[in-house]
């Protein structure tokens, strides 16, 4: 730690910071355009200028790295002309936009030109201001260069942080402009965070371009459930609408950033929404009241015997929803509960894959991905699975020169990973050069995808494999477990930790063709996995490939219209709140559950919110403390609990097919997603580019 002064107080910093840093721990505001936490330093905005003693002149407090005794005032009257005279060469180019910019009343130009710009002006005469070609970024950056400051932070988090490093500067002083070097979109995942990053309103949110003031709008803080990271949100509603989503601050998981689809996929809310209950009759459904609905799916189930029952949960289940489902059936006399992940074919997990709870969670935590050194992915792309842990894994690649390999089809990462080919014998033979790094690695990662879910034989294969080769990482860290299973659905984790998702591969089998199947919001199940007689019910939010299917259709609340509670992938409980009402007649899925089990005879022993939380508590402790990541077991316990189980043939694994990712397009993976225009536009503009970037690297190599 260092001492230093600032306005004659003693702060202690830790060595290394910047005097901006210490001017914050002192209590003290200095003013910011280009200067961001976490990007790298520019020094270019010159608006955070602070006197030193011995300086003969004002410093830049972001680029200025603190010494011991060093004595810094932010109040005296060079600080204050300073500023002033920043703030007016900024202000002398800047277009009169503000009454029709979406970023006034929060735009950071308008706060600090108010608190620390003249109270007057010498610009009288109307002066040729400069004058800036907007760029076209894609479908969901809007941009206005005639406003830009050139504080380059979105060029520093496209490098950085994104990976896009088409993003940058060309020219200098006066003509110097941001935008890329050749006409192309901004193709990332996470294009959007250059909107929140954008000090004045240069970057906007093109999607819902002067559709809203920020003072009518009303704000809710909640959790993300597009994946299964769990980022922190923050819903902005008018009325009855969803108009806009927006990162909150979370170390442990997501920084400040979001993707492209939790910010943007909200308009898929507005369509295609059930709003009554629905009953088929012949080729079409007609409206029906809940009790007439509820009675029908009532009757279906007493007909059915209870082998022929079974239940599938969608990616947007919550957690009282899916112990409500799981009690019922249970009551049912039924165990046949499955997950989407195992869609299209209900194909069961693997044996003793549920039961320790490290088995199906990211254990490194997604802080820890930041730690390290040698990373395989095993059917797995993190970059459209998880777009926030994969900014984690850049992060590793860019500091701690981490080494990745992945065995899974041809993917498009951004940061340098080698190809194994898409057999799992790769796993089990390790004998390309890159496992001598991973076993050498202090902080070594074998990421598992849950798309080895959909072949339960290559799951139990790949989950022995790799828990044989964390082992052999003997040099690891103390502590440190290597395996990690990457979710994807953010109902994943928590059906796992209530026991819903119990089912074998092997009594998935054994057990004679369905006649009722209960559908939680599951639209990936194929068709051909059901039998033509069977009767289906759909519940969920949205008329998509479920609901077609069904008998009778129960209309339930989105994630933004709900208080419920979801488990991310490292097992981290978190709570989302409602932000609207549900449509009409929809309702909370736990709800529904409850009424549908007083129709069938067994009601649920809990008639609120709060009793099916005790419920959820009773079942898995882990459910008693939200926002808590539970620790889990180090590699070598859950190696040697795993090695307990029957090991595949080395026969049989080299029958096994080609691994396969279960993500072929990121924007549209649910049914929020396939309903919204904004990722419809956004598929169409970076998955062909995407795909031609993937051929010319290729080409390149």
């Amino acid at each position: 730690m260092v001492e230093v002064f600032v306005d004659g107080r003693p702060v202690q910093v830790p060595e290394g910071s910047a005097a901006i840093q210490a001017c914050e721990l002192a209590g003290v505001e200095i003013p910011r355009f280009c200067y961001h936490e976490r990007l790298a330093v520019a020094g270019n905005c010159r608006m955070c200028l602070v006197e030193v003693e011995r300086a003969p002149k004002p410093v830049a407090s972001c680029a200025m790295p603190v010494m011991p005794g060093m004595k810094i005032k932010t109040n005296t009257p060079l600080v204050h002309k300073a500023r002033e005279g920043v703030m007016e060469f900024l202000l002398a180019n800047h277009p009169l936009d503000c009454p029709v910019c979406d970023w006034g009343g929060e735009c950071d130009l308008q706060d600090q030109s108010m608190r620390f710009g003249s109270d007057r002006s010498r610009q009288h005469e109307p002066t040729g201001r400069r004058a800036v070609e907007n760029k076209n970024l894609g479908p969901l950056v809007k941009t206005s260069m005639n406003r830009c400051i050139q504080c380059t932070r979105c060029v520093r988090f496209a490098n950085e942080v994104a990976g896009a490093e088409e993003l940058g500067t060309t020219g200098r002083g006066n003509d110097m402009q941001i935008g890329t070097y050749i006409e192309k979109t901004l193709a990332t995942e996470m294009s959007g965070n250059v909107i929140d990053l954008c000090p004045v309103g240069a970057l906007t949110a093109k999607p819902y371009a002067f559709s809203y003031r920020a003072w009518e709008l009303k704000r809710t803080e909640s959790v993300d459930v597009m994946d299964a990271v769990g980022s922190a949100i923050r819903v902005d509603t008018r009325g009855t609408e969803v108009m806009r989503i927006s990162p909150r601050e979370n170390d442990d998981v997501n920084e400040e950033w979001i993707s492209d689809k939790t910010r943007f996929a909200f308009d898929g809310l507005k369509r295609q929404r059930l709003t009554h209950p629905l009953m088929r009759e012949g080729d079409r459904f007609v409206p029906c009241t809940w009790e007439a609905a509820l009675g029908r799916v009532a009757d279906a189930a007493r007909a059915a015997q209870p082998e022929e029952r079974i239940a599938v949960a969608g990616p947007f289940a919550d957690a009282e929803s899916l112990v409500a489902l799981k009690d019922l059936f249970n009551r049912w006399d039924s165990e046949h509960l499955f997950l989407e992940t195992n869609a299209p074919e209900l194909v069961g997990q693997p044996a003793g894959f549920a039961d320790l709870r490290a088995n199906y969670l990211f254990n490194a935590t997604i802080v820890g991905a930041e730690q390290a050194d040698a990373v395989l992915f095993v059917g797995t792309n993190p970059r459209h699975e998880a777009a926030i842990i994969n900014t984690r894994f850049r992060k590793a690649f860019l500091h701690n020169r981490c080494d990745f390999a992945a065995i899974s089809p041809e993917m498009t990462l951004n940061y340098d990973c080698v190809n194994l080919g898409d057999s799992l014998a790769a796993l089990t033979d390790a004998k390309h050069p890159f496992f001598e790094r991973l076993r050498a690695a202090k902080h070594p990662m074998i990421v598992l995808g849950s798309g080895l879910l959909e072949r339960p034989d290559a799951a139990q294969h790949a989950l022995h494999a790799a828990h044989a080769l964390a082992k052999t990482c003997t040099n690891a860290a103390p502590g440190w477990t290597a395996v990690n299973f990457l979710q994807r659905q953010a109902s994943a984790a928590a059906a796992f930790d209530l026991g819903f998702a119990a089912t074998t591969a092997a009594a998935a089998a054994k057990r004679p063709a369905a006649k009722f199947v209960y559908l939680l919001g599951a639209d990936e199940v194929a068709p051909a996995a059901l039998p033509a007689d069977a009767f289906v019910v759909y519940q969920g939010s949205h008329g998509d490939a479920g609901a077609a299917l069904a008998d009778v259709v129960l209309p339930g609340a989105a994630y933004t219209e709900k208080s419920a509670t979801y488990v991310n992938t490292e097992g981290r409980v978190q709570r989302v709140r409602a932000a609207l009402t549900p449509p009409l007649a929809a309702r909370d899925d736990w709800a529904i559950l409850r009424a549908l089990s007083e129709f069938a005879g067994t009601p649920l022993p809990y008639a609120s919110v709060q009793g099916v939380r005790a419920r959820l508590a009773e079942v898995a402790p882990s459910f008693a403390a939200p926002n808590v990541q539970a620790a889990q077991p180090t590699a070598l316990a859950v190696a040697a609990a795993v090695a307990a189980k029957a090991k595949p043939s080395k026969a049989k694994a080299k029958a096994l097919p080609a691994v396969t990712l279960p993500v072929t397009d990121f924007y549209l993976t649910d049914a929020i997603s396939r309903n919204s225009r904004t990722m419809a536009q956004c598929s169409r503009a970076f998955t062909h580019q995407i795909a031609e970037s993937a051929h010319e690297a290729h080409i390149a190599v």
